[in-house]
């Protein structure tokens, strides 16, 4: 018998904007820079069977990132780290393999700023000032500490600082796998903590598929206004995950069908990049894309990111839940003549996009 929590549709949040990249006040660059830790970058290419050479250039030129095996995380309050990385250019660090929902987890962000969610035991042991998470049930069993890291109070010796290090270092002892990344300094910037640790460096992980004899929307145009969001994103969903979209009786994974009206592309190229993908490389893909789209009128192009799951924060320092999603997504259609829709996602437990 389904319970009533799981008869129930999960609460989820979908923002749309229109505009074009021309107008000096689209949100694109903003979105993409405050969407701080993506995992999985995925292209859509309508009528092509292989990457462009300046667009694969791009691909294969991702910035790679390191994972670093069970670190103690005041190694993020070391000195020789603060004034080599984190002062200076964007530190992307991630807790690696740790449930928001359950565990301890850890971000420290390009901004400085480092959020740690804990367990109300573990807040309790760490002994310093925090706020209950937003996402708490019915009791405060969560809490969630920030610190700007570039803030006076939190120089090398100061009382702020000293009392966050003492904390993580003599009384809850935290240790995590841990993923980093810098820019633009990468991991000349890092090798001093990478050196005392077990690590490994990781380049991002590219697959490519030449789809055939594609259903697809008929009205992906830019001036196109009536189509559901929604039903454009189950069916981009789908596609990027090679899932049935024939809803045949046969078929029991999928009833998901191609939105009305629809079209039949010959072919289509779906590129996915997977890896801890800093904001800047996915923003140099984009206007790759851009260029590409100037050279093929009457044509559109698809790129979805995907935050990690478990990331305590989403957009900006909005702090991030799971429960039962934990999606953090954005969807961005882009045509030739610089237009493009632009789709932000978010599951039950996360603040409303920017």
């Amino acid at each position: 018998m389904m319970t009533v929590d799981l008869d129930q549709t999960p609460r989820s949040l979908l923002v749309f904007d229109r505009s074009s990249f021309l107008d000096e006040k689209n949100r694109i660059s903003s979105q993409v820079e405050q969407h701080h830790f993506n995992y999985k970058v995925s292209v859509l290419l309508p009528e092509c069977s292989s990457a462009p050479s300046h667009l694969d250039s791009v691909l294969n030129s991702f910035k790679s990132f390191y994972l670093i095996r069970n670190m103690p995380i005041y190694e993020l309050l070391d000195k020789h780290f603060l004034e080599t990385a984190a002062y200076k250019g964007s530190v992307y660090g991630l807790s690696y393999r740790t449930r928001v929902d359950e565990d301890n987890c850890v971000a420290l962000m390009p901004n400085g700023r480092l959020c740690l969610s804990l367990d109300k035991d573990s807040f309790q042991v760490l002994g310093v000032e925090g706020k209950p998470s937003r996402f708490n049930h019915r009791t405060n069993s969560r809490y969630v500490v920030s610190v700007d890291l570039t803030h006076s109070s939190m120089a090398p010796g100061g009382r702020g600082y000293v009392r966050l290090l003492t904390g993580l270092r003599s009384r809850l002892h935290l240790k995590t796998d841990f993923l980093l990344s810098h820019h633009p300094g990468g991991g000349a910037s890092l090798q001093a903590l990478l050196s005392r640790y077990d690590w490994s460096e990781h380049r991002p992980e590219i697959r490519s598929r030449v789809l055939t004899q594609l259903s697809c929307p008929a009205l992906l145009t830019s001036d196109l206004q009536s189509s559901d969001p929604h039903s454009f994103l189950e069916w981009l969903g789908a596609v990027d995950a090679d899932a049935s979209r024939e809803n045949s009786s046969s078929s029991f994974l999928s009833s998901l069908v191609c939105p009305e009206p629809s079209t039949t592309l010959n072919q289509a190229l779906s590129v996915s990049v997977c890896g801890l993908l800093l904001p800047q490389d996915i923003h140099r893909l984009i206007q790759e894309i851009r260029r590409h789209l100037e050279h093929h009128l009457e044509s559109w192009a698809s790129l979805t990111v995907h935050g990690f799951v478990d990331s305590p924060v989403s957009w900006g320092d909005s702090e991030h839940g799971v429960m039962r999603g934990g999606e953090n997504f954005y969807s961005l259609l882009m045509f030739h003549d610089h237009t493009y829709h632009l789709h932000q996602a978010t599951g039950a437990h996360d603040t409303c996009p920017p």
